[in-house]
Order: C-alpha cells, then structure tokens, then sequence
C-alpha cells in the first residue's frame, strides 16, 4: 500500500481562518492516523493580495494548534518547493510541453469577449464553457 500523503494549502491573504483550520487539524489527524505524511503548501500566486505576513501568521497559527507538517515552507521535502510562487518555471515547462504537442492553445480572446460568452450562458440558461469558435 502507498504512503497515505495530505496537504493544507492556504491561501496568505489573511489570517487563519476557523475553516482552514479545521480542515488542516482533519488532513493532521488522518495522515497521522494512517502513518502518513501531513504537507504544507502555500498558494501564494495571488500577488497582489497574499502577503508573507499572513503566511507567517498561518504558520503560527497552525504551530500554536500543535499541527506539525512533514515537508513545507522551511522545512523542505522530495516535492518542494512548497510555496507555489516558487514552482511557476515548473508549471511554465508543462504548458510549454501541452503547447508543442498541440493538446492545448493560446486563447486570444478579450476579457470583454469571455464577458460576454458567460453572459450569454446567463441567459441562455446553461453552464459557461469556453467556445473557442463563439461569435461574439
């Protein structure tokens, strides 16, 4: 059987919320149970919201609940870097990749033509999926 491995990945945009914790004390106590590992990533490609006091804040405010991760920011692991700023050339890599394969595409829509196709969706009454080929 494989090693059972969970993650908490927040967002730093503020501070630990009552959800978030939960949810990583319920990720904690089940890789604990199983003898596998509890991982911390941080999803801070928000830029212009997450800040590195909040994500010290969280990580505080997870030390203080006595949740302790297996590999994450400072304390490194086999799949880091654990702050996902850092992993972009690695995403970057794969969508250069799906690009030469043609199994994926630039889109060079306007942000007011996808408005409109969602609007469109709106009042058509179905569920927003991207058309390449919408005339719009």
């Amino acid at each position: 059987m494989e090693e059972i491995r969970v993650r908490f990945a927040p967002s730093p945009t503020g501070t630990l919320h009552i959800g978030g914790a939960r949810t990583a004390l319920f990720n904690w106590l089940f890789a604990r149970s199983q003898g596998g590992k509890f991982i911390l990533r941080l999803e801070d490609t928000d830029v212009t919201r997450s800040t590195d006091e909040s994500a010290s804040g969280i990580i505080e405010g997870l030390s203080w609940l006595g949740l302790d991760w297996d590999e994450g920011p400072e304390r490194g692991g086999l799949y880091g870097p654990y702050r996902q700023s850092e992993r972009l050339h690695i995403y970057k890599d794969y969508a250069q990749k799906l690009l030469e394969e043609d199994k994926a595409y630039y889109c060079f829509c306007s942000p007011e033509e996808l408005k409109l196709q969602r609007e469109k969706a709106q009042q058509d009454k179905t569920e927003y999926k991207y058309d390449a080929d919408a005339d719009v």
